[in-house]
């Protein structure tokens, strides 16, 4: 069989230029740096069992395998996605002979959040023991996805992806490189070229790399490599998002955050990224509706009929064009002013009525639809609203023990701070306070009511 020809090798362009040595990682200087508790660690060949926790292509791997070449030990690599219980004992069994020989072992278990917890317990003991140090690599995080007796037993490193400075510097060094690279083909590649590869990669070496090496075999020995070519190999890429994973968690956060701290830029762009990452419309619709009510509320009641609208336009419209509906509504909810009050009154009414869940409804609120209940006092005392030219009588309207309580409080922005006029004219009415002017102001604040949104935005 003849040997592999120099433009085809044998192995991708990614695992050739694989990092041998801590000083050849490109990024992850947080942890790598002199002075950083892992790279100390490591150039002091002395690494206990950690959890490298990081996106795809950010180094996990190399990682493990600088760790095992620095720190002298045998390096035996499991797949948790390919391989069973059955090989960890294997593994487990040979790591004993490595011990009885002298050499200690480390034991890279890849896509470790693959495994169950049960699962994971099959070399919980091994670690406590020292039997071996493990390295677990993970896309996930590792709260939700490893246990805590595991957890207790490692440290946890987060890799984060690579900037597009980083994978552009990664991408000269494959080109220079003509004993591991693709040096020897001599290419022309644009600088355009490697920016648009730096950053379609997402943070990601390997695909950085990949790209790379798919625009070399297209264009061949001596060829050039510009953004057309980049451009045509990356074709149409997605975002990197997990809709089911953690990704998901963060960009939700990141979504409603920007709507509440009143930021309509980075409103469109989460919500663009969600979108692009496949994301279900009526997931983010819903989501905007409790955005409406949660942040805003009587701020700008407008904004729950805007979201609802964006939801049914959506429907209607479908993708791509209902998705505009939803831009919309992200940029109204994010510039409409905001009031969380409604959203505390609701949870101190709830934690009240769990207080006093017997509490009787006081007997001048209850309907006396029998004679009976007429004669023991049912609406004795019932004051109507209406008989009064304000359309306002005051009288409690909570249980015994709860008179007096006040579980909303207006904000002063927007349509609240109306409200709040209307309710201290009230509290005036109530105390014997308010003049003429108060019930002309009562009666002013009642036709407020339902101005416009332009006017409800007054700070």
């Amino acid at each position: 069989m003849s040997e592999p020809s120099l433009f085809a090798p044998a192995e991708p362009l990614a695992a050739r230029l694989r990092p041998r040595t801590i000083d050849e990682v490109v990024g992850q200087a947080h942890l790598l740096a002199a002075g950083r508790a892992l790279g100390d660690a490591i150039r002091r060949g002395d690494v206990g069992s950690v959890i490298l926790w990081g996106p795809p292509g950010s180094g996990k791997t190399t990682l493990a395998r600088v760790i095992a070449r620095h720190t002298d030990r045998e390096f035996v690599t499991f797949s948790a996605v390919t391989e069973g219980v059955q090989r960890v004992r294997e593994i487990l069994r040979e790591a004993e002979e490595c011990r009885r020989l002298g050499r200690e072992t480390i034991f890279f278990c890849d896509e470790i959040h693959r495994f169950n917890r049960g699962q994971q317990d099959a070399f919980l003991p091994a670690v406590e023991s020292g039997l071996i140090t493990l390295i677990g690599a993970t896309t996930e995080n590792p709260s939700f996805e490893l246990n805590a007796a595991l957890l207790s037993r490692s440290r946890v490193y987060v890799l984060e992806p690579l900037p597009a400075e980083d994978l552009a510097a990664l991408l000269r060094r494959a080109l220079a490189d003509r004993e591991r690279g693709l040096g020897a083909m001599e290419l022309r590649v644009t600088d355009d070229a490697i920016d648009f590869l730096a950053t379609a990669a997402d943070g990601d070496a390997r695909r950085a790399l990949t790209a790379l090496e798919a625009s070399s075999q297209q264009v061949g020995l001596g060829g050039e490599v510009t953004q057309a070519v980049a451009a045509d190999v990356f074709a149409r890429r997605l975002p990197a998002y997990d809709k089911s994973g953690e990704g998901h968690y963060n960009l939700i956060s990141a979504l409603h955050k920007a709507v509440r701290g009143s930021d309509p830029q980075g409103a469109l762009y989460w919500l663009a990224r969600m979108i692009e990452g496949g994301e279900p419309a009526l997931y983010l619709a819903r989501r905007m509706v409790r955005m409406a009510v949660e942040d805003i509320g009587l701020a700008d009641p407008q904004a729950l009929t805007i979201t609802l609208a964006a939801k049914d336009a959506f429907d209607f419209l479908g993708a791509p064009e209902g998705e505009l509906a939803l831009a919309e509504a992200v940029v109204y909810l994010a510039t409409a002013p905001k009031s969380n009050r409604v959203y505390a009154a609701w949870g101190a009414a709830q934690q009240a009525a769990r207080r006093t869940p017997a509490a009787p409804v006081p007997l001048h609120l209850r309907n006396a639809v029998t004679g009976l209940m007429k004669e023991i006092g049912y609406g004795e005392g019932y004051r109507y609203a209406h008989d009064a030219p304000s359309a306002y009588l005051s009288q409690e309207y909570l249980p015994k023990g709860l008179e007096g309580e006040r579980f909303y409080e207006p904000g002063p922005m927007g349509l609240e701070k109306r409200i709040a006029e209307r309710m201290a004219w009230w509290a005036r009415q109530g105390s014997g306070a308010a003049g003429q002017g108060g019930a002309e102001a009562g009666m002013r604040g009642r036709g407020e009511a339902g101005q416009d949104r332009d006017e409800s935005k007054g700070s």
